[in-house]
């Protein structure tokens, strides 16, 4: 059992740190530490963690896990970095009614969107809800359009060929 709490400690940790996009990978980075562990063990692992694959800017995915506490988080959080065209490839438009903004992505991409936007915590949006290609924000009754489209240019990479309606 104490084989089996450290090996997931090192899991934790080797998720947390670096961008792990495949069992694979991570595989050999625990065998790399001495466990040498079968798939079925790695991905019951993986679920009991209730880990996640979201896009990356490279246009891969990784492993996140729940309420983590990465550093891009806690920069989003902050304020200190915007999401970027690059780290965002998957955006394609965004439209407006009342109170709502739908945003299209790419199929895969929409999950890791409302979660960049509601980490970055904007006041003028309430929260969002994810599909598989689209998000829904819902802003606060008090934001005008061109509130909501100046909220929006901070977080998605707006220019003149993404259509903004």
């Amino acid at each position: 059992m104490k084989n089996r709490k450290r090996r997931v400690e090192l899991i934790v940790d080797l998720i947390k740190n670096n961008c792990i996009g495949s069992q694979e990978e991570l595989s050999r980075r625990l065998a790399d530490n001495g466990y040498n562990v079968t798939q079925a063990t790695l991905s019951r692992d993986l679920k009991m963690l209730k880990t996640t694959k979201v896009p990356t800017d490279r246009g891969t995915y990784m492993y996140i896990l729940p309420d983590s506490n990465t550093i891009k988080d806690k920069l989003l959080a902050s304020g200190q970095m915007a999401m970027s065209s690059a780290y965002q490839l998957g955006f394609m438009s965004i439209t407006f009614s009342g109170n709502m903004a739908v945003i299209k992505t790419r199929n895969g991409y929409a999950a890791g969107m409302a979660y960049d936007i509601d980490v970055s915590n904007p006041p003028e949006i309430i929260g969002t809800i994810a599909g598989t290609d689209t998000v829904f924000a819902v802003l606060r009754e008090d934001v005008t359009l061109d509130q909501a489209r100046e909220v929006f240019a901070r977080l998605l990479p707006l220019d003149e060929k993404i259509p903004l309606y």
